[in-house]
Parts: structure tokens; sequence; C-alpha cells
């Protein structure tokens, strides 16, 4: 099996007084779409979702692991959701990239949430994958939220074993791959500093009041079967953002993008080659 970093660009970037590790597929590429800004769940590193950006060979893909996760060294002091979107931007300016299609999943959909509100003349497309509004959601099973609290799931892989169905409900394999021992091998511990300021820094923070204000097209991915962040949670999002929908993953945990890639996949592209609403044209004009 190939593997997705092979075609990834993958530096030490110093923005925003920080050192971030980040990986870029195909940015050198001529392309008539828009590369993709993407921002990855808690404590978790490019590689855990470097299968999407191969996926989409069409398109440039950038991220980076947050301070203290992954490769990037450990935060000196704590951040929030303003400061890495500000930073987020410097990296973008770094790049040469104007403007992109914004992703998130679990913690970075709320990261990308807040990017698209603050930085919305550099945002065209939104997704949002197995996300929340922040910290007035509905909370999961509160099974999966002991386990997600705990970092050993990210060094011992028999607890992440273990307690995988728990953790991320929905389907373990499809297509024949066993999908929890690939997710496992691709995943390398945050330092302990770097996952307690991970979980500060959405403290206190919910995107409700500002989502009737979102102009962004929006889409919102959930797996009915998600064990950390329910199906009502996409409901509500869809439900506040104007310009957004809904698409539902029967059988898919909190992992349908690797459960679910092929059908996850031809959904994002098909949002992301839709042709340009009116209401884009005009703000494009503007």
């Amino acid at each position: 099996m190939t593997n997705p970093m092979d075609d990834a660009v993958v530096s030490m970037e110093q923005v925003g007084g920080r050192t971030l590790r980040t990986a870029a597929w195909r940015l050198d590429m001529p392309s008539d779409h828009l590369p993709v800004l993407f921002f990855n769940g808690i404590g978790a590193n490019i590689e855990a979702v470097a299968p999407l950006a191969a996926a989409l060979p069409e398109r440039g893909f950038i991220m980076f692991d947050m301070p203290g996760v992954g490769e990037s060294p450990d935060p000196l002091i704590p951040y929030n959701p303003f400061t890495m979107s500000w930073t987020a931007a410097q990296l973008l300016d770094k790049f040469g990239l104007e403007q992109v299609d914004v992703m998130g999943v679990s913690w970075g959909g709320a990261m990308a949430q807040h990017f698209a509100l603050q930085h919305p003349g550099r945002t065209r497309r939104l997704t949002l994958i197995a996300t929340t509004p922040g910290m007035l959601m509905v909370p999961g099973n509160p099974a999966a939220f002991t386990k997600m609290a705990d970092p050993r799931r990210y060094v011992d892989p028999e607890f992440m074993a273990k307690h995988f169905k728990t953790l991320y409900g929905g389907m373990v394999e499809s297509a024949g791959e066993d999908h929890k021992a690939s997710h496992i091998s691709r995943l390398k511990p945050p330092s302990p500093r770097g996952y307690v300021y991970q979980l500060m820094c959405m403290l206190g923070w919910t995107s409700l009041p500002a989502l009737p204000f979102m102009g962004k097209e929006t889409l919102i991915m959930m797996g009915d079967e998600d064990q950390i962040v329910p199906l009502i949670n996409g409901k509500i999002l869809a439900a506040m953002i104007p310009n957004s929908r809904l698409i539902t993953f029967e059988g898919g945990g909190h992992l349908f993008l690797l459960t679910h890639a092929d059908k996850s996949v031809a959904a994002i592209r098909e949002f992301l080659d839709a042709p340009e609403t009116d209401k884009e044209a005009g703000r494009a004009a503007a």
C-alpha cells in the first residue's frame, strides 16, 4: 500500500512565533481548484488524515501539527482559536496562498469554523466533519469521553485497540480493511503539554452566536453511530448555518472518513466542485 506521506513536502515552518511541522501536497502543481487548508482532530498528527489528501489528487493540500502534537515542538504559552487562526493565516501567507477551501475534523472542525469566521476573505467553502459548535454541544457517550481524555490512547496501542469501538463507534472494518490497525499505526503520541494545551484551547469557546452570520457554503458530514460527537450536533450546525447542508453516513462512527472513505471523498468532491453560487459570485465581486 502506498504511503500517502510519500507525496507530501514536509517542513518546519516558523510562523506567528511558533514552529509548526507542516505538510503540503501538490501546491506547486497547476490546478483548477483552490487548495485545502485542513485542521486535524485533538492530539492527531498529520499522518492521521494524510489518506484524505492522497484521495483528492486534483487539489493542493496543506495541514500542520498543532504545537506539541506530532513533531511540532511544545507550545511555550497556551493558545486559543483566535491566535491559532491568525497563525494559520500567516502560514498561508508563507506558502503564497491567498484563498483556500477550509476543512476540519472533530476538534479541528471547531478550528475550521473559527478560521472561516475570522478570515472570511481567505475562505471560499467550508467542510465540517464529525464536529460541534464548541462548548454548547450535545455530549456523546460518557465512556467514549473518558477514554478520549486519556492520553494513553496515543501512547499505548493495546489501550487504543481495546477501547477503539467504545471511543469511535461505527464500523471498524470495510472493504476487507482493518481500519483500527491502520489508524493506530499512523498515530504519534502528543506531548503531555501539547495535549493539555489543545484541550484548553476550546474551553469556553462556542461558534453558536456567530453561525447565523457564516456566509460560506458549508458541507456538514456526520456519522450516525459516532460515540464522541452525536449526530444531533451536525443537525444543530446545519440549522444555524444559512448556506449549509448535512450528509449523514449510516453506520459511521467518529472515523467515517476511513470506514466510508469512498463515499466521504465523493461527497467532498461533489461539494467543492459545485458551480459558484450567486452569493459567492457577489462576494467575489465585492
